[in-house]
């Protein structure tokens, strides 16, 4: 039975020629399907034009355009648009491998295509062993061609400068001929996901499927290289009971095994925003205290500070309004464990924990019952001790998570051209807010969960959902 079902999946799996070495792979098993994704970058482009689909469409092959939503222009070119379609990007180019219903018309407009790109009088193809081959110049750099065999063909360019071949065309050409040449296998981990169409990041261990409808896009995913702890769901949660609230909420329980992980990457922070704390005592402290932490956490992110210096640790630290609160075994045991704190330089004792003085702001340490609250706003840190429930709710995944767009808009807005001229690490940041920002703002919610499988592996999923009504 184990056999005929590997057997029945393999067979439903799609087969993507995808290129050895490739960085990124797309895979679209059927071009004619992908109506609800193209309906929701339709949509989203008018707020974020670099998701619009002209935009990606682009990229779908190295020297013919095409648009997907419409199904002539692929016959046009004697491309299948119900055949599939894999792109493979790579250090010296990419290649796009599509199923043909006319060779002879294909082989005309690429043609026309290359001679533009060359500037030479005409593309001449060869054949050897079956496999017909066209591999020019092209007066911007690097080389373009292709491979056909039978109804299969993959395109390629390469990337170098001037008429100075780097060798890039003929390894990519190699690889084209390859891939027509041979069946390609079928790929198990693209059957297990939803999707209308793939990304695969081979060296992250990432694969992720992609569908969508004009009011929503999702993408659900494995991933064997995330750098995050395992989780294990548990049924209840003492927090699955609360409603989402802020620019981020994400609930989670921690399996033991990851209990040091996740309290280590906390304490590294205070670390950072607090030098003149003892290491070895937070260590111990952080040691303790993992020591009685049942592994269920909530996590929420209220705003972020209007107009932060987010040109220092600390104040990236404190920009976002955040507190963190975890479930503990025994309340007592876990005061004592927090005692040593009270003779750490800047810290104050209050009535439920300590306030800890530190350049750039206030880290607050509460704990209420079975619940211990680590925040740098003492405002969100009350709010949510203020918030926790009497009892639990049960939750169907690991981890669950909700993002207000809106409020992640007005974040990203906090990040001006001055923070990316002092440093550049905040580039990233600031170009998302430019591009998605207006998209952010106009947007109904982010949501997802992540679950934790064999061999620390996880299994994430994502939506972005839009107003009903644009």
């Amino acid at each position: 039975m184990i056999s005929l079902a590997l057997a029945a999946s393999l067979a439903a799996a799609p087969a993507p020629r995808a290129a050895t070495s490739a960085e990124t792979v797309v895979h679209i098993p059927r071009t004619d399907a992908l109506q609800g994704v193209t309906a929701f970058l339709d949509r989203a482009g008018q707020s974020a034009a670099l998701l619009r689909p002209v935009v990606w469409y682009a990229e779908l092959h190295p020297f013919l355009s095409f648009d997907l939503s419409q199904p002539a222009t692929l016959t046009r070119l004697g491309i299948d648009p119900t055949g599939p379609l894999t792109v493979s990007v790579r250090g010296g180019g990419r290649i796009s491998c599509t199923r043909l219903t006319d060779p002879k018309v294909f082989q005309q407009k690429a043609a026309e295509m290359l001679v533009t790109a060359s500037g030479k009088a005409e593309a001449k193809p060869t054949t050897s062993g079956g496999v017909t081959t066209v591999s020019v110049p092209r007066e911007s750099g690097g080389r373009a061609g292709y491979a056909l065999k039978g109804q299969e063909a993959c395109a390629f360019s390469s990337a170098s400068g001037g008429f100075v071949d780097d060798g890039q065309g003929q390894v990519l050409l190699k690889e084209a001929s390859r891939l027509v040449g041979r069946a390609p296998r079928p790929d198990a981990r693209l059957a297990q996901l939803p999707g209308s169409f793939y990304v695969l990041l081979p060296g992250r261990g990432m694969v992720v499927g992609v569908d969508g409808s004009a009011t929503g896009l999702r993408l659900e995913g494995t991933a064997t290289q995330l750098p995050l702890p395992p989780f294990q769901a548990s049924g209840t949660s003492p927090y699955g009971a609360m409603k989402p609230e802020g620019l981020l909420f994400s609930r989670a329980r921690v399996a033991p095994a990851g209990v040091s992980q996740a309290v280590g990457s906390v304490t590294a922070s205070i670390q950072q925003v607090c030098p003149t704390c003892p290491p070895a005592q937070v260590s111990s402290v952080a040691r303790a205290v993992a020591e009685h932490l049942t592994g269920h956490v909530l996590m929420v992110v209220d705003s972020v500070r209007s107009r932060p210096n987010l040109r220092t640790l600390e104040g990236r630290f404190f920009a976002p309004r955040q507190a963190l609160a975890a479930e503990v075994t025994d309340a007592a045991a876990v005061k004592s464990a927090l005692a040593p704190l009270a003779k750490f330089p800047g810290v104050k004792a209050t009535e439920d924990g300590y306030a800890l003085e530190v350049k750039g702001g206030t880290l607050f340490l509460r704990l209420k019952g079975r619940q211990l609250v680590v925040g740098n706003d003492e405002a969100v840190s009350r709010s949510l001790l203020a918030a926790l429930p009497q009892a639990g709710a049960k939750l169907p995944h690991a981890v669950e998570y909700t993002v207000d767009p809106k409020r992640l808009a007005s974040g990203l807005n906090q990040v001006s051209l001055l923070d990316v001229v002092a440093d550049k690490q905040l580039a990233g940041l600031f170009a998302m807010g430019l591009e998605l920002g207006p998209l952010l703002s106009r947007s109904e919610r982010i949501s997802g969960w992540l679950d934790s499988t064999k061999g620390g592996a996880h299994r994430f999923s994502t939506t972005w959902t839009l107003p009903a009504t644009p």
